[in-house]
């Protein structure tokens, strides 16, 4: 018996620029140190999600490749 594969490459393009990927990432790491703030209330965040959502958006600022919210 024949294996069929898939006849079409999958498009491995990324979502978001290098310099939005470096954003996260910096901002990731102040978020594992406990360091991340929330906006202007100044509360820590406690969510990985709201962490990521706070790098794409200085990523945002600074005019990088991130697709629009």
């Amino acid at each position: 018996m024949e294996k069929k594969y898939m006849k079409h490459e999958v498009d491995s393009m990324a979502k978001y620029g290098k310099k939005a990927q470096e954003k996260v990432r910096e901002t990731m790491k102040e978020y594992k140190k406990g360091e991340l703030e929330s906006g202007s209330s100044g509360k820590k965040v406690k969510s990985r999600k709201q962490a990521v959502a706070i790098g794409l958006s200085k990523a945002r600022k600074e005019g990088a490749k991130v697709p629009s919210k």
